[in-house]
């Protein structure tokens, strides 16, 4: 059968990409190279179950090891530790230990939920900053897909608190659910750094706190009404405050894409699991993209498949930044530019935390929600990376692991048990802070996926292999993050136990680096992008505004590797926006 579009990838992108496109009446096939657990209630309940039982809490922690569609530090299901297999990522440079989830879902399935908007001069960062370079396309030119997007998704937010940094809404606009109810915490981090400023390149930012735009679901606003759980719909109307939205939400208050692809039109739409694409076929007279090869398999357990092809009019490349950056390059496609694969990008996160002096309320609601979004964008870009902060409620999760490692300490190295050991978690976990640094990375070159033919999977297909590291620019930022944590810290009295050297970072699996004589540690947000950027050029670009690459005119490629720089915020938003837009123009394609 020939199919009107063909998607590779079930995650955010494609999922917005399928939906639409079955209601404009286009036969669309979805192929996922994952399992479908989560698309039933007793499917996702089989993850939570897996999350319950992990002694790791990792992110990977409810999603097992599938040998035939691996992703970064994926646990085994008999013993709750990563896979003896070795490392799916290869990687050369530094340390980059970020994660997401080939499942159908993607890694919506676990992430934080964050929605934040680009800023108008995110966009012109050559322009303004001589920094990076300027996107093809403006925030004004986004701002309805944004708006588009946030209703899709069903975002809770105030568009009060986001109206920062010259990020602008049309008159009368609002979130779909109001914001998420910010925690005590965030209250008392807000009340402490209130008149508190920072003065950079002769400008003075004062700090705030703010809540966070996010895609789960809260009171709604009129016109609205938040999609509950896939299978059990009367799940998840409301957050109900569990703690471990990462790296999984109990309720499914929080959106994932199953909740998308439950909404397409069901007879327009097929969905294909536990098929992996290997190759893009391309036609080498006219360039046009003929099919896509891909291996089915029916046992995780075997290696056993079939190879089977998949043929339509336009073809959508909608996997992860990795993912979709290995296919281009096994098929020799999209790649005049020689762009693919490269300027990578990615938030290496600064974690700072300590004790404060009173309960706050640590591990209570959503994992975040509010930030210090001041130090977002300011002539010191010209200079250095600029950052968002996020204020966790999980305590010190993050940076050790806990409570669990608190537990695992007190019993083993104190011999605390019974009342004595509740009485010490009790008067130490609620008052945990930590504050995460999101740091700006700028498009390099240098910064790359690639592949080679001896490291592949069970299946035979390409492992990425990462080419990662940290330029002074980042650094700089960084630096500048570590110096304003510690005002804070010193303003509110909290006790500073943030620790940064080459063997924490070896004995936690995260990055380090020594910038004018000082030690900073970095962690991944998982925030990854580029590889396939767009641009106004195909001598530069891989993609064009319209999403469309530019070698192969029915071949379009969607996701946060189309980003030209990546700026602060969490990158869904964005994506989801120009998913939407890659759906407008691919149905005008159509006819």
């Amino acid at each position: 059968m020939k199919y009107d579009v063909v998607i590779v990838g079930g995650g955010v992108a494609g999922s917005l990409l399928a939906k639409q496109l079955s209601w404009a009446g286009k036969h669309v096939l979805l192929l996922e190279a994952g399992l479908n657990l989560a698309g039933t209630w007793d499917g996702y309940d089989s993850y939570l179950q897996n999350f319950y039982t992990q002694w790791l809490k990792t992110d990977q922690a409810p999603y097992g090891f599938n040998p035939n569609a691996r992703f970064p530090q994926s646990l085994t299901q008999n013993d709750g530790k990563p896979s003896t297999e070795d490392e799916y990522i290869v990687s050369k440079g530094m340390t980059y230990p970020g994660s997401y989830v080939r499942q159908l879902g993607g890694t919506s399935l676990h992430w934080t939920g964050t929605m934040l908007r680009l800023m108008p001069n995110d966009f012109r960062m050559a322009t303004l900053y001589g920094q990076g370079r300027d996107w093809p396309i403006s925030y004004d030119d986004l701002n309805p897909y944004y708006n588009r997007a946030e209703w899709e998704i069903g975002v809770s937010g105030d568009v009060a608190d986001q109206s920062i940094g010259g990020i602008h809404f049309d008159q009368g606009y609002q979130y779909p659910m109001q914001r998420i109810p910010v925690s005590y915490m965030d209250q008392r981090v807000g009340k402490a750094l209130d008149g508190m400023t920072v003065e950079e390149c002769g400008q003075e930012f004062t700090l705030s706190v703010r809540s966070l735009p996010q895609a789960r679901n809260s009171t709604p606003n009129d016109g609205y009404r938040p999609a509950g759980a896939v299978g059990r719909p009367d799940y998840g109307q409301r957050c109900e405050g569990h703690a471990n939205c990462v790296p999984i939400c109990p309720v499914q208050a929080k959106y994932n894409s199953l909740k998308t692809l439950t909404a397409a039109k069901k007879e327009n739409l097929e969905v294909s699991t536990q098929s992996v694409a290997s190759k893009i076929n391309i036609d080498a007279a006219s360039g046009r993209v003929t099919g896509i090869q891909y291996k089915a398999y029916k046992d995780t357990k075997s290696a056993e498949h079939t190879v089977e092809v998949a043929e339509g009019t336009i073809y959508v490349i909608s996997a992860h930044v990795f993912e979709t950056a290995k296919l281009l390059l096994a098929s020799q496609a999209a790649n005049s530019s020689g762009q693919v694969g490269r300027n990578l990008m990615s938030h290496p996160t600064l974690l700072a935390w300590g004790t404060m002096p009173e309960n706050v309320g640590a591990f209570r609601g959503p994992i975040v929600t509010s930030g210090m979004e001041s130090m977002r964008d300011g002539e010191f870009r010209k200079y250095r990376a600029a950052w968002r902060c996020d204020l966790s409620n999980g305590g010190w999760a993050y940076p050790t692991g806990a409570p669990v490692t608190t537990v695992q300490q007190l019993v083993d190295n104190e011999n605390a048990f019974g009342k004595g050991l509740r009485d010490q978690l009790a008067s130490t976990q609620p008052r945990q802070i930590s504050l995460q640094f999101l740091t700006e990375q700028l498009p390099e070159s240098t910064n790359r996926i690639t592949i080679d033919q001896t490291q592949v999977d069970q299946l035979g297909n390409y492992l990425p292999i990462l080419h990662y590291g940290l330029s002074d620019y980042t650094k700089a930022g960084i630096a500048a993050a570590r110096r304003l944590s510690k005002r804070i810290f010193a303003r509110m009295g909290v006790a500073d136990a943030s620790t940064y050297s080459a063997a924490y970072a070896q004995l936690t699996d995260q990055g380090y680096f020594e910038y004018e004589g000082e030690g900073f540690g970095y962690w991944a947000a998982g925030h990854y992008a580029g590889s396939h950027r767009m641009g106004s050029s195909r001598a530069d670009s891989v993609v064009n505004p319209r999403q469309q690459t530019w070698d192969h005119e029915n071949l379009y490629l969607v996701g946060a590797g189309n980003f030209c720089t990546l700026g602060t915020p969490n990158p869904t938003l964005t994506l989801s926006a120009l998913a939407l837009w890659a759906a407008d123009n691919i149905i005008k394609d159509l006819g």
